[in-house]
């Protein structure tokens, strides 16, 4: 979804809240038995020609790391800003590796998702993000995708301008309302090229994905070992189709779907993101002490939505003397949605919402766009969001077309629907355009490529996951029965030992895995 951020695909890898803690305890990832391997090529020399002559120059490039952030190593890639044109102007990717704490066997470059988030990050977070085998065997390297945090970081609003942006009712109703709503739109998709240029248009999944593989040879790797999640599973099997021939141990966690459209991926989100908040209502009745939201699944999805109704009438007060609105009032409540441990703060937030006071709700928002309490952003996460999607599907619709799509988007999902339904303008006004189009999937010729489903996932619903592995010509999808964004890493030993086995030892999961 591209009205930032209420179904934004990444993984939220730790929420940070002032006046708030949340400690979600997490088993360690067990190797599995297996002997480590070397994440050497095989079946043939290794595939290290840059892609033409021109291209050279970037591929033969060497890193000079430098210590930085805790005992990690930082580095700077060049490469070129339009792949088409080599000679001209270049960017620099923002590269963090942290080293393996034990007997190396090569690297594992990794990305959080998004798109926009930022992987030196995710990266540096090493074990609230990925267990001991890991962090053992592998150098994990990171990088800010083109566009993205400190890689040429692409500026679409100022901060004040772009706090308005969020704080607008993402489902108007009025018409005062329906013309802020498009205000902001049209001012967020204008100043991307206003602020940032020929960039706007050059941050596309393909040209990331080109990056990648000229990251893969700086680091001297013959092949890509490769860990992405939610968006970075696109970014992954882009890479793969371009470059199967360089593909090594890959998995792809939270998959996306690459051929839905725009509506469609907006319909099965909105359904996901209902399915989330459903397993949160049922936990919530079932509870038993009682649930303050209602006796039934239903009461308490019309609680919410009243409550976001109110909140659109009348915004709440907060403690540090900002008003809750209903824009940053959704983006809260879906902060919570990725994770079932994140539930207890969405009671939190939803019970003092109701008492009157926005405090929690808000503190939520900040953490999910990545917001100071001064309304200062630590990244231009969101902002790299908005342009990177557009830049891949400039889709949109008439905004007078809008109240069209509520029927079925409302069936989707009674409390989200609306909102996603006037999602579908977001690109409205954007105009770079990308010469790079997205490639159709089957990566033919690459090694196997584990896709990680969860049957419960808001952002990235299972279908998606199911989808990728069958359009991937070496897909071998493994599925976790559970709540929450992603597979790996959250508390379940059955993924988490056949995702370390295969990237430490290369034993290939059984197609179609259960866990």
């Amino acid at each position: 979804m591209r009205r930032l951020v209420a179904a934004v695909t990444l993984v939220v890898v730790v929420v940070l809240v002032a006046g708030l803690a949340l400690v979600v305890t997490r088993g360690g990832s067990p190797g599995g038995g297996a002997a480590p391997t070397p994440v050497t090529p095989s079946g043939g020399p290794p595939v290290t020609r840059p892609p033409s002559a021109e291209l050279a120059r970037f591929y033969t490039q060497q890193l000079d790391w430098s210590e930085c952030d805790h005992g990690n190593r930082c580095a700077l890639l060049t490469v070129p800003l339009d792949y088409r044109r080599p000679a001209g102007r270049t960017i620099e990717i923002h590269v963090l590796e942290v080293p393996a704490s034990g007997t190396r066997i090569g690297s594992l470059v990794v990305n959080p998702g998004g798109p926009g988030a930022g992987g030196t990050t995710y990266a540096a977070s090493k074990g609230a993000s990925f267990g001991d085998p890991l962090l053992e065997h592998f150098d994990l390297v990171g990088f800010d995708p083109r566009g993205t945090g400190r890689s040429s970081p692409v500026e679409c609003l100022g901060d004040r301008a772009f706090n308005a942006y969020l704080s607008s009712d993402p489902d108007p109703r009025t018409a005062d309302q329906i013309a802020t709503f498009r205000h902001q739109q049209r001012s967020l998709a204008r100043g991307c090229v206003r602020n940032s240029g020929a960039l706007a248009g050059h941050v596309s999944t393909v040209e990331s994905a080109r990056d990648m593989d000229i990251l893969r040879a700086a680091l001297g790797d013959a092949r890509l070992t490769y860990f992405g999640a939610s968006y970075g599973t696109k970014l992954g099997a882009t890479y793969a189709q371009l470059f199967p021939q360089r593909v090594g141990r890959f998995v792809l966690d939270g998959a996306v779907d690459p051929t839905l459209g725009t509506r469609a991926s907006a319909l099965q989100q909105a359904a996901g993101f209902q399915k989330a908040l459903d397993a949160y209502a049922a936990d919530c009745v079932q509870s038993k002490v009682g649930c303050f939201l209602g006796k039934t699944v239903s009461d308490v999805q019309r609680t919410i939505s009243s409550l976001l109704d109110r909140i659109s009438r009348q915004p709440l007060p907060t403690s540090d003397g900002r008003e809750l609105t209903a824009g940053n009032a959704f983006y809260g409540i879906a902060a919570t949605l990725y994770d079932r441990g994140y539930w207890i703060l969405l009671s939190s937030g939803l019970r003092s919402a109701l008492g009157g006071d926005g405090t929690v709700l808000m503190k939520l928002a900040d953490a999910y766009a990545h917001r100071n309490p001064d309304g200062t952003f630590q990244d231009n996460f969101l902002e790299a969001f908005y342009d990177i999607s557009c830049v891949d599907d400039p889709y949109t619709i008439p905004y007078a077309r809008v109240p069209s799509q509520f029927l079925a988007f409302e069936k989707a999902s009674p409390v989200f629907g609306r909102v996603y339904a006037w999602a579908l303008t977001a690109c409205d006004g954007f105009t770079p355009r990308t010469d790079e189009p997205a490639p159709t999937i089957h990566a033919r010729g690459a090694q196997p490529i584990v896709v990680i489903g969860t049957t419960r996932d808001p952002a990235t619903p299972y279908r998606w996951a199911v989808a990728l592995a069958h359009q991937l010509d070496s897909g071998v999808l493994v599925s976790r029965n559970g709540d929450g964004h992603t597979g790996y890493h959250q508390g379940n030993v059955c993924v988490d030992t056949a995702v370390d086995r295969y990237l430490v030892s290369g034993v290939v999961p059984q197609d179609g895995l259960s866990c």
